[in-house]
Order: C-alpha cells, then structure tokens, then sequence
C-alpha cells in the first residue's frame, strides 16, 4: 500500500461507517452507541463517506487511524425464545442455533450492538 495514494479514516469515522451503513442503525441509535449527539454523528459519517467514495473512485488506500480505542474480543448473544445469553468469541463466524434450547430465533444481545464499548476488551492502539 506504500505506493498508492491513501486517504486517512479515523476511528471515530470509521465505527460510523460501521453502525449506520453495515449495521443498519438508525442515526440517533449509532450516535448514542458511540456516545456522541446526533448531529456530531451526521457530520462524521458525511466526512467519512465522502472519504471512502474518494479512494473508491480515485483508487487510494485506506488507513484507518486512531488513538486508544477499546474492542471487545468477543460477542454476545441472545435467545429470544428462551431468554439465554452466552459469549461467541470474533472471527469464528454467527451461531445457527442456541445451545440450550436449540432455537434459531437469536440476536445480538442488545448491549453488545459494536465493537468499541467502554469497560470491555482489548485497549491498545488502532491502525490498519
């Protein structure tokens, strides 16, 4: 990637992106997620989308950089038929299926919708 032309996306910008485009939430969801007012986030993501449609259509890198930012290492899941909660750790892709009443009714569980929540996870530094 050294030798393309890159745009930078910072953390912030980036979870934007995420939650609203990717998620699926709604503005004042994502905003609240990231524990900002929704007009902050309507200017984040308006920068960050304008960023990413730049290195979509001129062929730049993206960087994504950030200062101390905290991720969760794994997610959390609910049953909606039988109300069971359990961890699922990232990367080992979603459950078919609750195991303890084999429903396929399940969800993220409603306090675990992102990665960048306060009190959970891995602390360090974030550049791709």
């Amino acid at each position: 990637m050294t030798s393309l032309e890159s745009i930078n996306l910072s953390v912030d910008e980036f979870e934007a992106i995420r939650l609203k485009d990717l998620e699926g939430l709604e503005q004042t969801v994502a905003a609240d997620s990231m524990r900002i007012s929704q007009p902050t986030f309507h200017r984040v993501i308006e920068v960050a989308r304008k960023k990413v449609a730049d290195a979509l259509v001129n062929g730049k890198a993206i960087r994504i950089k950030g200062g101390e930012h905290i991720t969760n290492v794994n997610r959390r899941f609910k049953c909606f038929a039988c109300g069971h909660e359990w961890n699922v750790p990232y990367g080992i892709g979603r459950p078919s299926n609750c195991p303890k009443c084999g429903s396929r009714n399940i969800h993220r569980a409603p306090q675990d919708r992102g990665y960048a929540r306060l009190g959970r996870g891995y602390k360090g530094h974030f550049e791709i």
